[in-house]
């Protein structure tokens, strides 16, 4: 009992986190995108919108978060010099809801048809959080799409989460979601505002279920990968330099040529607070996209 009431303690303040992480949000740069739509693949229609030009990245969202609540300060930065193609997935802002089975080959597979969708051969692609597991599976499956994959506060099985997370995970409950900016952003944009309980029921089933998109199929990915990571976002650290070793990092590049893919360990941060260092996440992804 006391081990639930310390989990929920935990998820009450990581919402908290998320609360002023989304007023951060409303104070930054606005823009407009160039094109925005639904492209209608593997039975749904999924919401996308378009900024800028250049060579294409492809943004996914964190688990309950909306484009603008992610990445609308990082937006208006990388749209100077890239075509940014920012993606909702299932259930998740415009995109409506579906009793369609979550899987991350599934929501994979979507990022590949509004990529068909929109004639984009293929693209740079970077996922926070449960975008980031969406995105380690799209390299798996769809290699010759990706050219570089950045991964941030993201692993691609469920042990590479702190033992407190995967239980936090078994402990949510809608109710939680209560007068969020979730719920709000949520409000402004779905397509049916009565789909919201049933969208978190949804979530948090998947979330509860152990994953593991295997080490073979990670130490199999060609593209460089870029992983960013809080010193206390919730991540096993080691598993994720295991991670990286199996994408052929955490060498001794003195004595060899220096790994294509690279990790960074932000200082003083957490899974949240993370995504609200915009100025940091902008500098590395701009040094390993560029």
């Amino acid at each position: 009992m006391k081990n639930l009431l310390k989990t929920r303690t935990a998820l009450k303040s990581i919402l908290l986190i998320v609360i002023m992480f989304a007023a951060s949000r409303s104070n930054g740069q606005q823009i407009k995108p160039s094109n925005s739509g639904y492209a209608p693949v593997n039975g749904i229609k999924v919401y996308y919108e378009v900024y800028g030009e250049g060579r294409p990245l492809v943004l996914l969202h964190g688990a309950f978060m909306t484009i603008d609540m992610n990445w609308g300060q990082l937006i208006p930065e990388l749209s100077k010099t890239r075509k940014v193609i920012a993606i909702e997935l299932q259930g998740h802002g415009h995109t409506q809801f579906s009793d369609r089975k979550l899987s991350h080959t599934t929501l994979a597979s979507d990022v590949e048809g509004v990529m068909d969708y929109l004639k984009i051969d293929s693209a740079d692609v970077a996922g926070y959080s449960f975008g980031g597991a969406v995105a380690y599976q799209f390299a798996i499956q769809s290699p010759k799409r990706l050219r570089k994959l950045v991964i941030i506060s993201a692993t691609y099985k469920s042990n590479g989460w702190l033992p407190e997370i995967n239980n936090a995970f078994k402990a949510m409950k809608p109710e939680l979601f209560a007068n969020t900016p979730m719920k709000a952003a949520y409000d402004a944009v779905a397509p049916d505002k009565t789909k919201w309980t049933k969208f978190l029921e949804q979530m948090i089933a998947y979330a509860g279920v152990p994953f593991n998109q295997g080490d073979s199929n990670i130490s199999k990915i060609s593209a460089p990968v870029l992983i960013i990571s809080g010193d206390n976002d919730g991540l096993d650290k080691i598993e994720l330099i295991k991670t990286y070793k199996l994408l052929g990092g955490a060498v001794c590049a003195d004595f060899g040529a220096m790994p294509k893919s690279q990790l960074a360990i932000v200082p003083s941060q957490g899974h949240v607070s993370l995504m609200m260092q915009t100025t940091t996440i902008l500098t590395y992804l701009n040094g390993f996209l560029k």
